[in-house]
């Protein structure tokens, strides 16, 4: 089996290379991934400066670009064939409801998606366990290997941050829904010059049962499929009768 490994928290970081090691009992395992932290980075390519890469190993590419940018060179540019499956991950944190809209991590896999390879996103809930969910991705992998999915979507996994032993259960959830973010944190330089971060994302609005952050909650594997229309389908015959009354100017 081929696996390429991406990620958006950098070529160096923990999560990236247990999921590589791990990950290299299925086969030969691929990573592109950027230089440095990347996170937050969402759908963005670069347009505006060529990327530079700079190759560590036979098999191990850091690119100076963002997340999404790393996939699409290996998949359009770097390799002579497609991988098998495409893996992003281990992100350092979750990607739970309204947080795979800005992650890099699950951007990096929608890119895989979108020229035609499987793709899983990872996230371990904290940064201790990172085996463990190499471990889940690696049962996934498995289990893809002996059963293909009837349908290819984007599977969005989230992993407590427990030993593997310890997992309550693997549940297929949806997304749940976090309430607004709170307030900025403005800051001031040497020179009396304001700065601001931003601040924590928001809590909770929707952690029902079925969601990925109760699943989370309790102590589960969240396995959450995702597409990529984004169409309010269930909009368009309101849409068009509003259409049919309002004047157009």
């Amino acid at each position: 089996m081929r696996i390429l490994i991406s990620n958006d928290d950098g070529i160096f970081a923990e999560g990236i290379n247990t999921l590589a090691q791990v990950l290299a009992d299925l086969g030969e395992v691929i990573v592109v991934a950027p230089d440095r932290n990347r996170s937050g980075a969402s759908n963005s390519l670069t347009i505006d400066y060529p990327l530079r890469i700079r190759q560590q190993s036979n098999n191990k590419v850091a690119v100076q670009g963002t997340p999404v940018d790393c996939v699409h060179f290996a998949l359009t540019e770097w390799l002579d064939e497609l991988p098998d499956i495409v893996v992003t991950g281990i992100n350092h944190g979750a990607n739970l409801g309204d947080d795979v809209l800005y992650s890099g991590t699950v951007a990096a896999a929608t890119e895989g998606y979108f020229l035609g390879v499987p793709a899983i996103a990872v996230s371990l809930v904290g940064d201790k366990h990172f085996d463990t969910a190499a471990q889940v991705v690696k049962v996934l992998i498995e289990k893809m290997i002996n059963q293909p999915l009837a349908t290819q979507k984007i599977i969005n996994v989230n992993v407590p941050d427990v030993p593997f032993e310890q997992l309550k259960g693997w549940k297929i959830t949806r997304l749940g829904a976090r309430h607004r973010a709170v307030s900025m944190i403005k800051k001031t330089d040497p020179r009396g010059n304001p700065l601001y971060w931003l601040g924590p994302p928001g809590e909770t609005q929707d952690a029902a049962a079925g969601t990925d952050f109760f699943a989370i909650e309790h102590g589960e594997v969240s396995i959450t499929p995702l597409q990529v229309d984004l169409t309010a389908h269930d909009a368009i015959a309101g849409l068009e009768s509003w259409m049919h009354v309002v004047e157009i100017r």
